[in-house]
């Protein structure tokens, strides 16, 4: 009987002991756990190299592609035939908030002609016209609910240059947002053309 006691106080003793350890004052600290990484595995960030990668070659987390498997848009663009033909790299890495620098050094190296024109309109119809309206009044069913879409025919906005719209479609500016994932350099100089039409009330 003695011995039962005995063996009840040890295991008493025992359950309270592994209480008494297993709380921390740290709420973070979860304490002893069974099987840990179950629950807590390794985490590899896979755009981020903080610690070599023991499972990948060369210690990288991110795989490389297999050569050729990975789309890549091609901005090279050509205007004219022949001799006169113009090969243009559309690589655009001016800095969202230099709007100014963009104002003065961008020309439009898309060459305005009906062509151009034409889709540039087919290009304003899909992406700009809900808020800027058909003729660019600031009137379109979007631009409504938005408030201060500006009128490009008015004095404010008239004199806007290729540069600055150019900007103003990749970044966006102020409630307008950017637009660069949806339309290509070349797409959004079109766009450029169109509204500068639309800048003459034409």
């Amino acid at each position: 009987m003695k011995l039962g006691k005995i063996n009840n106080l040890i295991g008493w003793a025992f359950v309270l002991l592994v209480f008494v350890t297993a709380c921390s004052k740290d709420p973070n600290d979860p304490g002893k756990e069974y099987a840990p990484n179950m629950y807590l595995p390794v985490g590899y960030e896979p755009f981020r190299q903080e610690k070599p990668n023991p499972i990948n070659p060369m210690g990288i987390t991110m795989r490389l592609p297999v050569e050729g498997t990975v789309a890549r848009r091609n901005y090279t663009t050509q205007f004219g035939e022949g001799d006169s033909a113009q090969v243009d790299l559309m690589v655009y890495n001016i800095h969202a908030d230099s709007i100014e620098v963009s104002s003065r050094v961008l020309k439009n190296p898309v060459p305005l002609n009906e062509k151009t024109l034409a889709e540039g309109k087919v290009l304003y119809d899909r992406y700009c016209q809900h808020c800027h309206g058909a003729t660019g009044a600031g009137d379109g069913k979007v631009g409504g609910m938005y408030k201060g879409v500006p009128n490009y025919a008015t004095d404010a906005y008239k004199n806007l240059n290729e540069g600055h719209i150019f900007h103003v479609i990749t970044f966006g500016k102020a409630r307008m947002w950017p637009h660069a994932s949806q339309v290509t350099p070349e797409e959004r100089w079109k766009i450029v053309h169109y509204v500068q039409k639309l800048q003459k009330g034409s």
